[in-house]
């Protein structure tokens, strides 16, 4: 029973996201942030991750990410943003109060850590939402079932520090208006495999978790 409506569920999202991609492809909006960090880096994550989400849930997607500042014009034509990189993040506070408009109104962010990002991210985010805290979010939250099913959480792609990887979820007025990937490496494990040599099964489990955050963010 939970199998087939698990099934049925599945089945709805693509209907739905295939009616809304009809006329504007999906895309995600990669944020250029200041600071020294890399914020330019995994090239090719995006080229998978939509290629793989037109293959395999028939939904209309864009070839790749499109690269801008917050305070570009077009920021807010995106409803979903992303940010990763290994090192610091700089926000102006016009970045600030901006980005904290746009998951206000609607956006969404998904951040993932490449491994050294963390304490930068965490401090500038806390500019944004000065009261929020990070979640850990329960193996059981939809965003790990809407519809490939992930029942231990994030796959685990990178070392970096041992341990489990984290699934953090930033809430604003009952919202979740960010999530935060975090000791392994979403971004990577979606790259080509011959980058960093990532076996056949991590890098669709990776590509597998990124369609769930973008069909997440979509229909929330």
């Amino acid at each position: 029973m939970r199998k087939s409506r698990f099934i049925i569920t599945a089945v709805f999202i693509v209907i739905l996201l295939a009616q809304a991609s009809a006329q504007s492809p999906v895309n995600v909006v990669r944020i250029k942030y200041g600071g020294g960090g890399d914020w330019y880096g995994n090239r090719t994550t995006f080229v998978n991750i939509f290629r793989f989400m037109a293959d395999h849930t028939n939904t209309g997607v864009s070839e790749r990410e499109i690269p801008l500042s917050i305070l570009d014009k077009d920021f807010f034509k995106y409803p979903i943003a992303y940010l990763a990189g290994h090192g610091n993040i700089k926000f102006s506070d016009e970045e600030v109060a901006r980005l904290r408009q746009y998951l206000t109104r609607g956006g969404f962010l998904w951040a993932d850590d490449d491994y050294g990002m963390d304490v930068h991210f965490r401090r500038e985010m806390k500019k944004v939402f000065p009261g929020a805290e990070w979640v850990e979010l329960p193996f059981s939250h939809p965003i790990y079932h809407i519809y490939y099913r992930f029942p231990n959480g994030l796959p685990k792609v990178h070392k970096h520090d041992g341990g489990p990887p984290k699934g953090l979820g930033l809430f604003e007025a009952g919202r979740m208006v960010a999530f935060y990937s975090l000791n392994t490496d979403i971004s990577d494990g979606c790259e080509d495999p011959e980058i960093h040599d990532t076996p056949p099964e991590i890098h669709r489990a990776a590509l597998q978790m990124g369609t769930n955050i973008i069909l997440w963010a979509l229909l929330h």
